[in-house]
């Protein structure tokens, strides 16, 4: 069952604490909503502590909303604390039956994300190419020519891809690292969101569909009868393939399963996860570091029972 759009406060909360003092730092945060298709972006604020001495904000290239902070006195503990309020909209698609759409054969997609010319979301054509952390290759296009036979129906051939990688994967938060090559995760059938978002969009592009990697947040939903756990709630990522112009972008969760709805929060879009690193910067100093995070979702109308088209 389909519902009615949520609306979410969020708060994601960032520690660093130093070994040793750091002298200057300077960071660019990706952790602030964007109003796009399928999110609207009431409000959304960046405190940080120790205050910055110069801070910077612009949207960049994938129409993502980019905070830069630099601290130049000496200082062992950072915090970046982002707030938001976000309304999320249910998908266009509510089951693989009730929309015409959902029937246009994937074939159709992947030659006209080739037409620049007369693709409605020009944008939708970057996303074919190769990228520094997902390259195109024959093993990934064989894996996934099997969800993808003759012209079977975009919708239905990317949610079978999507439930694929989950069935042959394993969920291992030891297995790989921010780093590992794709190709390396795909050999191990293994690893984390991360990967296997990376995994998926590699399996895309290498049968010529356009596919973009998604950060955002998985609301968590509390057994029945028991209280929502405060800071309980994970940072995510998925992915967005292509599905035409009257689809749009089809979000899938190859690590639930899943085709996306209102429980998915996206924050930031691009290439892959180098393009949406929520932090990233560098420091002078610093010694040792340690890393805390904290993210909590807490719906603003009462909750009401969603499922995901899966």
């Amino acid at each position: 069952m389909s519902v009615a759009s949520l609306r979410y406060r969020i708060e994601h909360c960032t520690e660093y604490r130093y070994s040793e003092p750091v002298a200057i730092c300077q960071n660019q945060l990706r952790m602030q909503p964007q109003t796009r298709s399928g999110i609207t972006c009431h409000e959304s604020t960046i405190s940080i502590t120790p205050v910055p001495e110069t801070v910077t904000e612009h949207v960049d290239y994938f129409g993502n909303r980019v905070y830069s902070f630099a601290i130049e006195t000496l200082h062992k503990e950072l915090t970046a604390v982002a707030n938001s309020d976000v309304t999320v909209e249910p998908p266009k698609y509510r089951s693989l039956d009730d929309l015409a759409a959902t029937a246009i054969p994937w074939t159709q997609v992947r030659n006209e994300a080739r037409d620049i010319a007369r693709l409605p979301d020009r944008l939708a054509y970057e996303f074919l190419f190769d990228s520094p952390r997902v390259m195109t290759d024959k093993i990934f296009s064989d894996y996934a020519i099997e969800s993808f036979q003759g012209d079977r129906a975009i919708l239905e051939a990317a949610l079978d891809l999507t439930k694929r990688i989950h069935k042959d994967f394993r969920y291992d938060t030891t297995a790989t690292d921010v780093h590992t090559p794709t190709i390396n995760a795909f050999r191990l059938r293994a690893g984390v969101c991360q990967d296997f978002a990376h995994v998926q969009i590699a399996c895309l592009r290498s049968i010529g569909l356009p596919a973009r990697y998604v950060s955002g947040y998985l609301r968590t939903i509390p057994p029945e009868g028991k209280p929502r756990m405060v800071g309980a709630d994970e940072s995510h990522a998925w992915l967005s393939v292509y599905g035409g112009p009257l689809l749009g972008w089809i979000d899938c969760d190859p690590t639930n399963a899943c085709l996306c709805g209102t429980d998915h929060i996206p924050i930031c879009v691009g290439r892959d996860y180098g393009d949406v690193s929520p932090m990233r910067g560098v420091i002078l100093g610093g010694g040792q570091t340690s890393l805390k995070v904290r993210v909590d979702v807490e719906p603003l109308l009462p909750a009401t029972t969603t499922s995901n088209l899966s």
